[in-house]
């Protein structure tokens, strides 16, 4: 357990120009560039080829999750600016009915300039379809760096309405811009319709209906999972070790039939992007976790260290039927749980055969689980990059690694 938590962050680490860091998408999606990587080879195409990589035994899972309009700005009598950031749901705790929500939710928030905001509520004015409401946000608590905020608001409009309505897409603050009005479209991918991220899962943004066509036509079969992307996904790792760095914490959401479908699944699972493979590795953990004596009405999740700690180990094919179990005995058609999983070198993936990803910022979480994927071929994949004109981060190119 130990060699896990003792890893230096400054080990993953490479010098990244300011200029090599996409601020803008390309034209064209799918013109991205693609480094492919396989036991060791190293080769550069186009995305829109990527078709030409993956066998034909490929399952790919996509994280189908949208971004919201999480920036929400107020201004005080004085003048002063406030800003919003809506993290999650706490009342009620499912991004589904929260967004349902018609007069009153309450959500985890970060605040920007929050020493100027007392005790006092907030209020601004909204025009939807022609009727005005007027959005109030409250102050109920904090915990640590964020805090409880009750909105509400009236005329019957959904808080999916509202935010949507009033409030600003977040783009990665490495960007060192404001979001424009292109981010609406090339900021989510083309497939993103379940609301809850305050990120993008960026490497999907690479795909085209047309790159989906083509892989439809090589008889690969195409799925879908939730992981609502949060903040933390930006985080920096400030410890000198991995053991000093919290994790954060994200929703999951997957089906009864895709987990049915995995019990027989004989195909290579190819996560596209960090989110898919963090929430497939974790429900494996979590069929572990299940496999015990648990109190079904508890909040399912998985803690940073647990797969470390875990020493019962099960088969893929056994987890998956504890899920399946737990699903049956409580009457669900999906499993929603959270995750705090970090991949770190030395993991053993239970579930993936390969992902579709980006590139990563230095002495981060993510380049950590490339590590832990790539072993140490990471650092001769990412020179390879910086010396073929790669473009990096978020709006950046593509990988694909399979082993």
């Amino acid at each position: 357990m130990s060699e896990y938590k003792n890893i230096k962050i400054s080990d993953y680490s490479y010098k990244l120009p300011e200029e090599r860091i996409a601020k803008y998408p390309l034209a064209e999606r799918d013109s991205s560039n693609l480094l492919f990587w396989k036991n060791g080879l190293i080769k550069k195409d186009e995305f829109r080829n990527i078709t030409d990589y993956l066998p034909e035994d490929s399952l790919l899972v996509f994280n189908n999750t949208r971004v919201i309009h999480a920036r929400l700005f107020f201004r005080k009598e004085t003048g002063a600016k406030i800003e919003i950031f809506c993290l999650e749901p706490v009342h009620p705790n499912d991004h589904q009915l929260a967004f349902q929500q018609s007069e009153i939710v309450v959500w985890k928030c970060m605040v920007g300039n929050s020493k100027k905001w007392k005790n006092d509520a907030l209020s601004r004015k909204i025009e939807i379809n022609g009727k005005t409401t007027e959005l109030r946000a409250k102050k109920t608590a904090q915990e640590n760096n964020s805090f409880l905020i009750e909105f509400s608001w009236s005329n019957g409009f959904t808080f999916a309405e509202i935010i949507e309505k009033s409030g600003i897409l977040p783009i990665p603050p490495y960007l060192n811009r404001e979001s424009e009005p292109a981010d609406e479209v090339t900021y989510q991918t083309v497939y993103a319709k379940t609301d809850g991220s305050v990120a993008a899962p960026t490497a999907g943004l690479h795909f085209t209906e047309n790159v989906l066509d083509q892989l439809s036509k090589k008889n690969i079969d195409l799925r879908e999972i939730t992981l609502h992307v949060g903040a933390g996904t930006f985080q920096p790792v400030k410890s000198e070790t991995i053991n000093g760095h919290n994790m954060h914490q994200e929703k999951v959401i997957i089906s009864k039939k895709f987990i049915e479908e995995l019990l027989v699944n004989t195909k290579k699972i190819i996560a596209v992007g960090t989110t898919s493979v963090r929430s497939l590795e974790s429900l494996y953990w979590l069929g572990i976790k299940l496999g015990k004596a648990i109190n079904v009405s508890q909040n399912l999740e998985i803690e940073q260290w647990e797969p470390y700690e875990n020493i019962q180990q099960l088969t893929i094919q056994q987890s998956l039927e504890n899920i399946l179990a737990y699903l049956e005995k409580t009457n669900q058609s999906t499993i929603q749980f959270s995750t705090q999983i970090i991949i770190v070198p030395g993991y053993r993936f239970k579930l993936i055969n390969g992902m579709i990803t980006n590139f990563h910022q230095p002495q981060s979480t993510l380049l950590l689980l490339i590590g832990a994927f790539l072993g140490k071929d990471w650092k001769k994949v990412y020179d390879f990059a910086l010396n073929n004109n790669f473009r990096f981060l978020s709006y950046g190119d593509s990988n694909l690694y399979l082993k």
